[in-house]
């Protein structure tokens, strides 16, 4: 098979993506964007990929005046009844992370998880999930087929992505700051005032 372009991988890519946001719940964006907004604090955290996606999403709520924290990081204070936990994880049964999300709802906090699988071992403790399912387009022809496969991660041979959920869930998490944006009326010049000057 010819070697794949990376701008045809990027065009696919983003059909998967237009499918998955096609698919989101607005009942449970908007619950999430709620619980976002009546937070006192909120703490984000997920495993590898996940992640470096909950940080990122921790960043723009800072960005945003927001109270937020990476859970593990040096600095992250103690939780409190009240606070929200955001858990970015495909699975919703990564241990490390189910563990704390558990012990998030021991102390009184609220969780908000984004996940494949609502029936995971965090989706039935948690308050309010997105469900980022994964949808197969149409497929025409099997050299179309093999193509999905691999960017799926449902062969072996294409490692560097794996899956497409950790790509969908940062693009849903910028889509909630900019809702977040509008909702609380903050412009970028404001964001820009909160970022990083010291680097």
């Amino acid at each position: 098979m010819a070697v794949q372009r990376v701008q045809e991988m990027m065009r696919l890519m983003a059909r998967r993506i237009a499918a998955i946001a096609g698919s989101l719940s607005d009942e449970e964006v908007e619950e999430f964007i709620d619980e976002i907004l009546h937070a006192r604090r909120i703490y984000v955290m997920g495993a590898g990929r996940s992640g470096l996606v909950a940080k990122a999403f921790a960043m723009r709520l800072m960005h945003l005046g927001l109270s937020s924290y990476v859970v593990g990081e040096t600095i992250t204070p103690a939780m409190s009844p009240g606070d929200l936990v955001v858990v970015f994880s495909g699975s919703g049964k990564t241990k490390t992370v189910a563990d704390i999300a558990e012990t998030a709802k021991e102390i009184g906090g609220r969780v908000a998880l984004i996940t494949s699988d609502r029936n995971s071992r965090i989706g039935r403790i948690a308050d309010t999930l997105v469900i980022i399912e994964h949808h197969r387009d149409e497929i025409r022809d099997e050299g179309a087929e093999f193509e999905i496969r691999q960017v799926m991660g449902e062969h072996k041979s294409f490692a560097p992505l794996g899956t497409l959920f950790e790509t969908a869930a940062m693009v849903f998490a910028d889509a909630v700051i900019s809702r977040l944006m509008e909702i609380t009326k903050t412009d970028e010049k404001e964001l820009k005032n909160r970022h990083a000057n010291i680097e």
